[in-house]
């Protein structure tokens, strides 16, 4: 697919991309080597090939399930305006 410099100048009006009109046949001739490359890519038998998430077959690393901050729940609620059993009490915001 070949663009011209009138539709490189309407997708960048579509885009809000302010393109020097010195640079638009350029613009044109390296956006239709994209789309020339993508059909190329599309015409490929894919229909054996599984979907996968990733490319990489590996195990996701996570971090040990530790505790790292002491539990300083009492300290907080110290400086809360309202408690009840361990629990903030807000103003009720719905009636």
């Amino acid at each position: 697919m070949s663009l011209t410099s009138e539709e490189v100048n309407r997708i960048a009006w579509l885009a809000r991309l302010a393109i020097d009109s010195d640079k638009t046949d350029a613009y044109a001739h390296d956006l239709s080597g994209i789309l020339n490359f993508i059909e190329q890519m599309s015409a490929v038998d894919t229909s054996a090939v599984s979907p996968m998430a990733h490319p990489l077959d590996q195990a996701q690393r996570l971090r040990p399930d530790v505790v790292t901050e002491p539990d300083q729940r009492a300290l907080f609620q110290q400086l809360a305006p309202a408690v009840d059993a361990g629990l903030y009490l807000v103003p009720k915001v719905i009636e």
